[in-house]
């Protein structure tokens, strides 16, 4: 008989320093956060986080910052200053990870590099991104989503045949390897959990983009066929992809030779199954105009609607193209509690993003601790690590 489920968060009692901004680091700390860590926010003074003046705006509270700050603390330092740098060392004293996406060579400016904070705090585990790393050529160089998205590749596969090169829709190129650290940075936890030693993750934002990029170099290096942009198209499975129907557009995925009989049944069009052109997958890929044409016809004699609900008594895998709204309304990220009403002071009820990483047996938050204003908790924060009373 298995044990009840510890319903302890996965990284409770771990503390992070997060002297990190806008994106890359933002969002992998809230994803650390989101499984209980906790997050103290270590921000420029008067100003904080850059993402704090971006738009849009709610009661003068950027909706920016607060979809990627919540269930965090902060408090206002200057790295410069004799007094502050003190109190920063007494938090590192206590945290379990430092955080940071700046430009290589920063902290060491500042005097808290990686060989020196190592040294002085051999517990403290040390996690940077930054757009190139630690090393090569450009590590230098600055870097923002844009630029690894068009350095990556990803651009060049994305948007539709004759176009200019497309950006992904959001930053991919920010958010991949806020991922890509969150998961190194679990992985030191464990490491020096099972050995004491600490270690440092350098995560480069290029690096992440090549990380992603599915097939595409494997299939290039080998057959020397150029990828490039196919709309919704899969670049080897067919069909799979984005058709027109009557009212709008429906995704339909039969990603193997069975879910495509299914599919041709549930279209009434079996003898699709049976036609030369189409018997394999190869073949359909090959003859994908063809393919579209012949679905499309049928297709747009009914609603969205109506084919979503007979291609599901199928089981083939189909879907909306939904907008937002339509997404936040689908009874199945409700279910997975992915939209998370929070209570902020300044902006008033705020949604943002559940957290995706579900224990299972461990009930979740039905709501987040609002993203914090700059410096709001220096008072506690000094009491705890420095000794100072509010």
């Amino acid at each position: 008989m298995a044990n009840a489920a510890d319903s302890t968060p996965l990284l409770a009692g771990i503390t992070i320093v997060d002297l990190s901004r806008v994106l890359a680091g933002p969002f992998c700390t809230m994803t650390l956060a989101n499984m209980g860590a906790r997050v103290i926010k270590v921000e420029i003074p008067d100003t904080g986080d850059d993402a704090r003046a971006f738009g849009p705006f709610h009661n003068g509270k950027s909706l920016y910052f607060s979809a990627i700050n919540c269930n965090k603390e902060s408090i206002a330092l200057n790295l410069k200053n004799t007094d502050d740098r003190a109190i920063f060392e007494k938090i590192l004293e206590k945290a379990d990870v430092l955080v940071e996406n700046y430009r290589p060579g920063t902290m060491e400016k500042l005097g808290y590099g990686w060989n020196v904070l190592h040294e002085r705090y051999p517990h403290l585990i040390y996690g940077a991104a930054s757009g190139f790393g630690d090393s090569g050529p450009l590590s230098q160089r600055a870097a923002y989503d844009m630029v690894v998205q068009g350095m990556g590749g990803i651009m060049s596969v994305t948007g539709y045949p004759d176009q200019p090169p497309a950006r992904v829709g959001v930053s991919i190129g920010d958010m991949a390897a806020g991922i890509y650290l969150a998961t190194g940075l679990s992985a030191a936890l464990y490491k020096r959990a099972v050995s004491g030693i600490a270690s440092k993750i350098d995560v480069a934002m290029l690096d992440c983009q090549v990380a992603i990029m599915e097939d595409a170099v494997t299939a290039y290096d080998k057959t020397g066929e150029l990828p490039g942009p196919k709309g919704t198209r899969h670049p080897s499975v067919a069909p799979f992809q984005s058709f027109a129907a009557q009212d709008g557009n429906v995704v339909i995925a039969a990603g193997n030779d069975h879910l495509f009989k299914l599919m041709s049944e549930a279209l009434d069009r079996a003898d699709l199954a049976a036609d030369s052109r189409f018997t394999t997958n190869d073949l359909r890929h090959l003859n994908i105009d063809a393919l579209q044409a012949e679905m499309e016809k049928v297709l747009r004699t009914k609603s969205v609607a109506a084919w979503l609900e007979a291609l599901n008594a199928k089981g083939v895998p189909c879907a909306p193209i939904n907008d937002i709204p339509h997404m936040m309304q689908e009874p199945q990220v409700a279910a997975r509690n992915m939209i998370i009403s929070v209570q902020d002071p300044v902006a008033g009820t705020i949604k943002v993003a559940g957290n995706p990483i579900k224990v299972v047996g461990s009930p979740e938050p039905s709501t987040y601790a609002p993203p914090p204003e700059l410096d709001a908790h220096r008072a506690a924060i000094l009491a705890e690590f420095a000794g100072e009373k509010p």
